[in-house]
């Protein structure tokens, strides 16, 4: 699908110029000229990135975003400018830029900030995508942070949710205790405890008591399992 490019620039040599340097790499262009203009059709929320310069007549291009962002639009944003002091960049992250690009800039940067912009989106919405797991009659919500068995809510705390989420993630996978330190404490040595042990055996208590059928498995001289295969 062909990704919509919406420049705002009040120079129209320049807004030309990074036009037509997009729409040969493949995208789909428009222009304005103002800010006022800008907002309105970023407002129609169709635009796959915007790149805005940020002085302009009218309404210059941080007021210009942040009233995209008031109105709940969050198109990512690229902001050029002259304007190349820290602050200045701060000034425009902080108005809610994605981006912030100097002046003069080489037209190779511009369109490798704008498929950086693109690659971050798309792992968004890629992970976005996945809200809840399912391992049998085991449901985590991870939108909700809830998990529930045959419809029956079972309360964690946020440890035992983060290692069930990693457990449901390699479902019918064999997760060893290395694996399990790394990810969900961030231990990248064994600190000679028997922490993952304890957890697993707090979280397997929740999981199963008052079911018949057991879904968290140990797997000897390995580590655990979640499956509904045993």
């Amino acid at each position: 699908m062909t990704r919509k490019i919406l420049i705002v620039e009040d120079d129209h040599a320049t807004a030309s110029y990074i036009a037509k340097g997009l729409a040969e790499a493949g995208y789909s262009v428009e222009t304005c000229h103002d800010g006022r203009d800008g907002l309105f059709l970023a407002s129609e929320g169709i635009f796959d990135v915007i790149v805005a310069d940020r002085m302009m007549p009218g309404l210059d291009g941080l007021a210009m975003l942040a009233a995209i962002r008031a109105a709940g639009i969050s198109t990512p944003t690229l902001i050029l400018s002259a304007l190349a002091t820290v602050d200045d960049r701060i000034d425009g992250l902080q108005a809610g830029a994605d981006d912030y690009l100097v002046k003069p800039y080489s037209f190779a940067e511009l369109h490798a900030r704008i498929e950086a912009l693109l690659r971050r989106t798309d792992r968004v919405a890629s992970d976005q995508q996945t809200v809840k797991l399912n391992v049998g009659d085991l449901e985590i919500d991870l939108l909700a942070r809830s998990v529930s068995r045959q419809g029956r809510t079972i309360l964690l705390g946020a440890r035992e949710f983060n290692l069930l989420e990693y457990l449901a993630r390699h479902a019918g996978q064999v997760v060893t205790r290395t694996m399990m330190l790394e990810k969900i404490w961030n231990y990248h040595f064994d600190p000679g405890s028997n922490v993952v042990d304890v957890h697993i055996g707090r979280l397997r208590r929740k999981l199963e008591e008052g079911f018949t059928v057991p879904i968290l498995h140990t797997v000897r001289g390995a580590g655990y399992r979640l499956s509904v295969d045993g």
